[in-house]
């Protein structure tokens, strides 16, 4: 477990360089410089600025002074906003982004495996067809779309719950719908099919010869299983939930984290963006690394390292 453990700490961290480094050149890429819109500077003031900001050093002087930053988790100011720096920013919008995302997974999860055991256990049943209708609804429409739905009937025509801010847990329920409802879908029908398989093996026919209750057969032997291919794909889908959440948090005026990073990329805000990206990015190769972690104790069969010999 030890040397497992070195071995994906040393890969995250080779993957973060491989991001950080791929967003900064592709970011420089791209022609111009924040200050360009300002066009009531002078340009003695725009040349001012850029030396501030290091953006008139060479490429790669501010490429080691970007992963200097990084190291010490210290992404400087924010160009648009200099009061602010991008740690405020951070600390301000991540706590609001995560709980949304959190709150998300939880009820994408719950529910999701709730649906497709319900669904495996009436096999061809109207139930199981009326929740794979459901899971295949979740699947085909954006999130962005389900959001649009919501508000219109939820907010708007049935005046049930609030449309927008993040004031109270009613405006929270809203953009929880809407990002959880794909995840949700994905989830219930990999359940349903993961727990059909697991029912015809040969030692869930055993626990019911012993006359072991179904719930028993179900949630002590069936389930830890039948969930093997569903802890797989849940780093994808913590992925998909936290970055989903910045188009939803525009839609429902969240102020988290989208607000800024949306902003950012409008206006080139490069610490901003370079500040998010690498925060984000680490987080999400730490939630695939406790998936890997997950995946061993769910399956004991499963080994961490390959043995020799």
């Amino acid at each position: 477990m030890k040397t497992y453990i070195v071995k994906r700490f040393i890969s995250m961290i080779i993957t973060l360089w491989v991001i950080v480094t791929l967003t900064f050149f592709l970011m420089n890429a791209i022609p111009g410089s924040p200050f360009n819109e300002e066009r009531a500077t002078s340009e003695a003031v725009q040349e001012n600025l850029e030396s501030y900001y290091h953006l008139n050093e060479p490429l790669i002087v501010q490429y080691f002074m970007y992963i200097k930053s990084i190291v010490t988790f210290d992404f400087g100011p924010s160009i648009k906003q200099p009061s602010q720096t991008v740690n405020d920013l951070l600390g301000r919008g991540f706590p609001v982004s995560f709980e949304l995302g959190m709150v998300t997974l939880l009820v994408a999860v719950f529910s999701g495996i709730a649906l497709g055991i319900v669904a495996a256990l009436r096999r061809n049943g109207i139930v199981d067809y009326l929740a794979m209708t459901i899971a295949v609804m979740g699947i085909s429409i954006p999130n962005f779309v389900m959001a649009t739905l919501l508000i219109q009937k939820l907010a708007v025509d049935w005046a049930i719950l609030p449309a927008a801010t993040w004031t109270s847990p009613k405006h929270m329920i809203l953009p929880t719908l809407a990002l959880a409802t794909g995840p949700m879908a994905i989830i219930a029908r990999l359940t349903r099919a993961s727990m059909i398989e697991v029912l015809t093996q040969d030692y869930i026919r055993t626990a019911r010869a012993k006359g072991l209750s179904p719930y028993k057969i179900v949630f002590k032997h069936a389930l830890r299983n039948a969930l093997l291919p569903v802890v797989t794909v849940l780093g994808t889908i913590a992925a998909s939930v936290l970055t989903g959440t910045f188009v939803i948090e525009q839609i429902f005026a969240i102020p988290g984290m989208g607000k800024y990073f949306v902003d950012s990329i409008n206006t080139r805000d490069y610490p901003v963006i370079m500040g998010t990206t690498v925060f984000y990015s680490a987080i999400l190769i730490f939630m695939l690394f406790l998936v890997d972690i997950a995946y061993g104790i769910l399956d004991p069969r499963i080994k961490l390292h390959r043995k020799e010999g």
